[in-house]
């Protein structure tokens, strides 16, 4: 029987870890491969890349089409893809604004973001799709189209290890421009900690189902901004404007608490409602449950 991932074999995907690691091109690999290892050694192996040219066999599909030696190895039913099946464009838009530069454990959330983006990338590379990068804060800083061409992954890494961290935040700025862009369905994974006006968030979320995009949104949050740890009485700033309000921690824990549970809690439904694919991150974790829900996500397309 399948075994659950040993501790020894997450620690490639620990973030914290990651980050000690030289170019960010090493670092996408070392991700995947470990993350890849993990798959084979868990209940998840159906997932693996190794299997990008199948699907699971559904109801009406031929069945001279099973491949049966995958099925002796995993016990579940592959087909091969038809070349319409395997052909995609995958839009990542990370936000770069200044939320994102906070880490209370080493790790950034924009440094998060970069690993998952740039693994996400890695992985669209093996499966012979094409991948494009879109940064943004308030503003569009960095565009790179999709593309499958040799050479291509090498750029969009590069683009992502020379980002800077921005100012003030406007999801929707991208969401709306990208949709208008779209010439042909696609995949859009959005990653971004989602401090913004949400029912603007939203509405851009929806436009770009509404062009026919498929799309998946990973929440970065960090684990203090989800558990507010502090005690002391301090003087809490905004890394996007700069304004300050002190606060006593303890007294103020359970509303802030609260509020933060209602912001999930309307992301969820109305991300859900919309036909969208949700993954909230804390970024202390190591990377492998956000790369199992995007493969997740890829897989229901089918």
């Amino acid at each position: 029987m399948a075994t659950a991932p040993r501790a020894n074999e997450l620690r490639h995907l620990d973030p914290a870890v990651i980050g000690r690691i030289g170019s960010l091109e090493l670092r996408a690999r070392t991700i995947v491969e470990g993350f890849l290892i993990g798959l084979h050694r868990s209940p998840y192996q159906g997932f693996s890349v190794e299997f990008s040219e199948y699907r699971q066999y559904m109801p009406g599909d031929d069945t001279s089409l099973i491949d049966w030696k995958l099925y002796a190895r995993t016990d579940r039913h592959y087909v091969k893809k038809f070349e319409e099946e395997t052909n995609l464009d995958c839009h990542l838009l990370l936000d770069v604004s200044g939320s994102m530069g906070y880490g209370s454990a080493g790790v950034t959330k924009q440094e998060y973001g970069t690993y998952l983006a740039a693994s996400i990338a890695y992985l669209m590379n093996r499966q012979r799709d094409a991948v494009g990068l879109l940064a943004f804060d308030e503003q569009v800083v960095r565009h790179v189209p999709a593309s499958a061409r040799p050479g291509h992954l090498r750029r969009v890494l590069l683009t992502l290890d020379s980002l800077a961290s921005g100012r003030g935040s406007d999801v929707s700025k991208p969401l709306n421009r990208l949709a208008e862009a779209l010439s042909r369905r696609g995949l859009v994974v959005l990653i971004s900690d989602l401090l913004d006006e949400p029912e603007h968030v939203v509405r851009g979320l929806r436009h770009l189902r509404f062009r026919g995009a498929d799309v998946i949104v990973f929440q970065l949050l960090d684990r203090a901004e989800l558990t507010f740890p502090f005690e002391r009485p301090a003087r809490f700033r905004d890394l996007e404007t700069d304004d300050e309000v002190a606060a006593v921690p303890p007294l103020v824990r359970a509303h802030y608490l609260r509020e933060l549970r209602t912001l999930l809690a309307l992301y969820r439904r109305e991300l859900r409602l919309a036909g969208i694919d949700y993954c909230l991150v804390d970024t202390s974790q190591p990377l492998d449950l956000a790369l199992l829900a995007y493969l997740s996500a890829r897989s229901r397309r089918h």
